[in-house]
């Protein structure tokens, strides 16, 4: 049962039907923030779509001006806009095969593998399924390296000293943060600055690109280097009703413009987004924290694998193919 969704995205809805139906080749795509490292790849997608139809198929990119980051799923089902990016872990009832792919210290350790694993669950067909039932088909991922956490006050020099720290983190890396005593709270990336400023969180789990785009940079004390507890999985997604309405050479284009833009997105990560980022720290002062390789396995042994059973017994239970896609994710890991 899809759950009811917000005035702003019925509102969205709303006026695009009092345009009356808008041109197939014309999509609306809902993003949130600013530009970033975490959107290049669309806006490569963008760039490319325009390159290869002549300006006949086009991608009108909204940053937050569609839809919030935890509606852009139901905005989609609805046929408010045409394509959107969100995060599984800010909604996982909603998407929970893709949750597999937020699971703590699943071993990837690139940004190359984490588009090989992330593109092999989407196309698995419980997957598939799961996505349907909001109208939706995975395009592609928007590959993160693992988080790490920045935070005020006094450092946590040892993982003990994570006891009691409030910290933005969803998904697995949340599970991972609550194994070592932390408190987990889960807000979307728009919220984490104000949230640490105000003091009603003391840390964040982010990527690079996102503690300098959001701002969590800029009073921060400290940075854990090696931490590595996971990453966040933030799929590309397009209706299927807008998809199936494109030309064979509309469809064509877009798919095959995948592969390209996801390699323009990993460059721009590799090259720009964490070149900057070890300057970034030493212009804000921030100490870095790096823990010893006996602490970090103790802490995979004590969350990687409870947390995997508990996920696979979790979807089992609703009928999903739990041990295959884990099986599927580690195997390629693997590789």
């Amino acid at each position: 049962m899809i759950p009811r969704i917000s005035r702003t995205v019925c509102a969205a809805a709303a006026l695009s039907l009092a345009a009356g139906p808008a041109l197939a080749t014309e999509w609306n795509v809902s993003l949130w923030g600013k530009r970033r490292a975490f959107t290049e790849h669309v806006e490569k997608l963008a760039e490319l779509l325009a390159e290869k139809t002549n300006g006949e198929f086009t991608l009108n990119i909204s940053y937050g001006g569609l839809s919030s980051n935890k509606e852009n799923l139901d905005g989609i089902s609805i046929g408010a806009f045409e394509m959107a990016q969100f995060c599984a872990g800010y909604h996982p009832d909603k998407n929970p095969t893709i949750t597999v792919l937020e699971l703590p210290f699943l071993g990837v350790d690139s940004l190359a593998k984490e588009i090989e694993v992330s593109m092999a669950v989407y196309q698995h067909p419980a997957v598939k399924e799961d996505l349907a039932r909001w109208n939706a088909m995975l395009l592609m991922p928007s590959p993160l390296p693992q988080y790490n956490i920045v935070g005020l006050g006094d450092a946590p020099r040892t993982l003990e000293d994570f006891k009691g720290l409030s910290v933005r983190a969803t998904g697995g890396i949340g599970e991972a943060m609550a194994a070592i005593g932390a408190v987990p709270t889960s807000m979307s990336a728009s919220e984490v600055r104000q949230a640490l400023d105000s003091g009603v969180i003391k840390a964040a789990s982010f990527a690079p690109h996102a503690h300098m785009s959001f701002g969590t940079v800029e009073n921060a004390a400290w940075w854990t280097t090696n931490l590595n507890p996971g990453t966040v999985n933030c799929p590309v997604v397009i209706n299927i009703d807008a998809f199936e309405a494109l030309t064979e050479a509309e469809k064509e284009a877009l798919l095959s413009s995948v592969d390209e833009a996801l390699a323009y997105y990993v460059d721009f990560y590799n090259n720009q987004t964490m070149e900057a980022w070890g300057p970034k720290l030493d212009e804000k002062g921030i100490e870095r924290i790096t823990y010893d390789d006996a602490a970090l396995a103790a802490f995979r042994e004590a969350v990687a694998g409870p947390a995997a059973a508990a996920w696979i017994e979790e979807m089992n239970g609703r009928g999903i193919p739990g041990q295959e896609l884990y099986d599927l994710v580690i195997g390629i890991v693997g590789n």
